[in-house]
């Protein structure tokens, strides 16, 4: 049975998926509380991520103010608290969202559970989406795109073929992505046609035997 919002009583198909996952440790990690899957594990996959973003964030003289939207078990985000000036890490499981208050107290950081598809997003610098659009429909994927035009840089992760394919195939918000439809998602194709000032090249791991790439780019917004 889906669980409802306590505002409305209305089914949140989305949350119910994503909180089934993390109970049923459906992306691995039965020794853990939580755990948001070989992406934010293994080093082979987040270490060049984490250098790239570090790097990026750097190049500031002054530290930006940070959103990270789905933010996960916090195992990659922790990295990220002293290279910003505010830190908001943002995700849709409230027990996840709980533990991760108790695990990592910073004076800079505050967690907040909030469905990025439907409720306001905080105001920051930056968005960092990593591995989370991949997960959604389109049509949440739409709405979330259109809340992102609002920072001036979006750092998006997504895991794609590495190969031609066909894009942003759409699919039922949960556990799955695009790859068993041999798509990926791709913001600036249809139908989303996502307007950036500027889109940078970050970081790529290629995984699966090289048939997959998970691809980290740069948006410059305005």
């Amino acid at each position: 049975m889906l669980q409802e919002s306590k505002k409305n009583k209305k089914p949140w198909p989305t949350k119910a998926a994503m909180d089934q996952i993390y109970k049923q440790h459906l992306w691995g990690g039965k020794d853990f509380d939580f755990y948001s899957g070989e992406g934010s594990h293994s080093p082979e996959i987040y270490k060049s991520y984490i250098e790239a973003v570090i790097h990026f964030l750097t190049s500031f003289k002054k530290p930006l103010n940070l959103c990270d939207l789905g933010c996960g078990d916090f195992n990659i985000g922790k990295h990220f608290i002293k290279y910003s000036n505010k830190y908001q890490a943002i995700d849709i499981v409230e027990d996840l969202i709980e533990r991760n208050r108790e695990m990592f107290k910073f004076s800079n950081l505050k967690f907040s559970c909030l469905d990025i598809a439907k409720n306001d997003l905080p105001k920051a610098d930056v968005a960092i989406v990593r591995q989370v659009l991949q997960h959604l429909s389109n049509d949440e994927v739409h709405k979330i795109l259109q809340k992102l035009k609002d920072f001036k840089y979006l750092i998006l992760t997504e895991h794609i073929p590495n190969t031609n394919f066909t894009a942003n195939k759409d699919i039922i918000s949960g556990q799955g992505i695009r790859l068993k439809y041999k798509s990926g998602l791709d913001i600036l194709a249809p139908p989303f046609n996502f307007k950036a000032k500027e889109v940078k090249f970050l970081d790529k791991v290629l995984v699966n035997n090289e048939k997959e790439l998970i691809i980290t780019l740069l948006y410059v917004l305005f």
